[in-house]
């Protein structure tokens, strides 16, 4: 388990210039695994037993140039490529992509805005003002035992008026339906594999298609995407083919078709099966039908409805048009993964809970109209731009790091899943079906300082043990 960690943290190096920055890169990451508050960077100190003073080489190295974010960036799905237990079927990996909001108090943290909240809970309020990030998770595991590994998670909205200052962050001014399929071929490119990308109903749009295409056709690597469609989508037949000497322009579609009346319309062509769908076999009727959608696109998509034992009905849409229906619908259900991947990434890593700010940055006025210009439209001075885009660059390495801190709990938990470990791995008052990452996190927790102690000189462990507090040799002198 410790030659794993050090496997995968080795692979940083490169990447990461001086070893007292990559002293500091290990120590992040390790911490946000071991700490049991999140309390900021002070959390890791005590989490890791250091020295007062790393706190502050810890505060600079998020602000520090000696790394790249795209390079850490372009590494992590290396590592992912190459480390990690990636889960293929139909010869393609499945990826998961949704957008998550993240609320924050802070009036001086870049790209903070008003965000609507669609969930379904009276625990949540209908506004808040928060980050929109866009998420891409890999899925990673064996059959019966999958886990969402978060691949890419960036700021997607707010940052609008800073896609003019950095030249490489010209995609801020993009849509963040355009963004998340940027993000899911750049992942996939660096993976090196075909991939097919669940998605919610949000994300079936025209610009996000055409944006597939445009990606399709320039790179290497091909991308499919199954997206629930609406109850009120309509699609368009297969236009009519044209008859010998017929004049006028082609035509580029057919009918309408409204696709939740095909339920009523074909009621009678659905087929009867059986699935499994999260880990149970479920009874299910569906039909399939190829159809154009997309006003001014006219895209052919693979339709698939499905109506449960229950009485649930769903719509499914796919961009593979020889992919078989059942195996859609099987797919689909893996998207439930990335919910999971959010839960644990706010709930053990604490990975949301950045709060770096800029004293450039105007403050946010939290009864603006929409129609007012943004707070980063009055930022003029070259210095302030530098100072607001290093803010953006320090919260987005902090969730990057959270997110290889997970990503190796989520690897440990698949291949460490043997009878011994869960013997010693916390109580529970139902026992789990596999090892989940609060376990491992909670087993590393107890186990860690062992692990130190018995480090070589060499390992990258080391690191960590050369800057903690020296262990106390007269505990007697405590006792009054």
């Amino acid at each position: 388990m410790c030659e794993f960690i050090e496997e995968v943290l080795a692979r940083f190096h490169s990447v990461i210039r001086g070893d007292k920055a990559f002293a500091c890169f290990i120590i992040l990451v390790c911490g946000i695994m071991l700490r049991t508050d999140y309390l900021g960077i002070t959390s890791i100190v005590r989490a890791l037993a250091l020295r007062p003073e790393v706190y502050n080489a810890l505060v600079h190295f998020c602000h520090a140039s000696s790394w790249d974010l795209t390079l850490i960036r372009h590494c992590w799905w290396e590592t992912i490529a190459k480390c990690m237990p990636l889960y293929q079927e139909c010869g393609m990996y499945i990826f998961i992509a949704d957008g998550v909001k993240q609320a924050k108090e802070g009036r001086r943290i870049p790209g903070v805005k008003r965000l609507h909240q669609e969930s379904e809970t009276q625990s949540k309020a209908e506004y808040i003002f928060g980050h929109m990030l866009g998420c891409v998770g890999v899925l990673i595991g064996k059959a019966g035992v999958l886990f969402c590994l978060a691949a890419s998670l960036r700021l997607h909205d707010g940052l609008q008026e800073c896609a003019a200052w950095a030249g490489g962050q010209a995609c801020w001014a993009l849509s963040h339906v355009v963004q998340l399929f940027m993000d899911c071929s750049d992942v996939a490119q660096r993976i090196g594999g075909a991939a097919i990308v669940v998605m919610d109903r949000y994300f079936l749009t025209t610009p996000g298609l055409l944006m597939l295409q445009q990606l399709n056709k320039a790179r290497t690597v091909h991308l499919d995407v199954i997206i629930q469609a609406k109850k009120n989508c309509i699609a368009y037949d297969l236009p009519p083919a044209r008859e010998p000497g017929q004049r006028g322009r082609p035509r580029q579609k057919g009918d309408n078709v409204q696709v939740a009346a095909l339920f009523q319309t074909h009621r009678d062509a659905f087929i009867p099966a059986k699935v499994e769908l999260y880990g149970k076999i479920h009874a299910l009727r569906y039909y399939c039908i190829n159809l154009l959608w997309g006003k001014g696109l006219y895209q052919e998509l693979r339709f698939v409805l499905v109506q449960m034992s229950d009485g649930r009905e769903s719509i499914f849409a796919c961009t593979k048009l020889d992919l078989d229906p059942l195996t859609i619908i099987r797919f689909y259900s893996y998207r439930f993964k990335i919910e999971n991947c959010f839960r644990e990434l706010k709930q053990v890593f604490a990975g949301l809970k950045y709060r770096f700010w800029s004293k450039f940055m105007p403050k946010l006025n939290h009864y603006s109209k929409t129609t007012d210009p943004t707070p980063l439209s009055f930022v003029t001075d070259l210095r302030e731009r530098e100072g607001i885009l290093k803010t953006i660059r320090s919260n987005e390495i902090y969730i990057l790091l959270a997110c290889i801190a997970m990503g190796i709990t989520q690897a440990i938990s698949i291949f460490f899943d043997t009878e011994g470990l869960r013997g010693k791995l916390r109580f529970q008052r139902t026992a789990p079906k596999k090892i989940s990452e609060a376990n491992v996190v909670d087993y590393l927790r107890s186990h860690f300082q062992l692990f130190l102690a018995n480090a070589p000189q060499d390992s990258i462990l080391h690191l960590i043990r050369e800057r903690q507090i020296a262990p106390l040799k007269h505990m007697g002198n405590w006792v009054s």
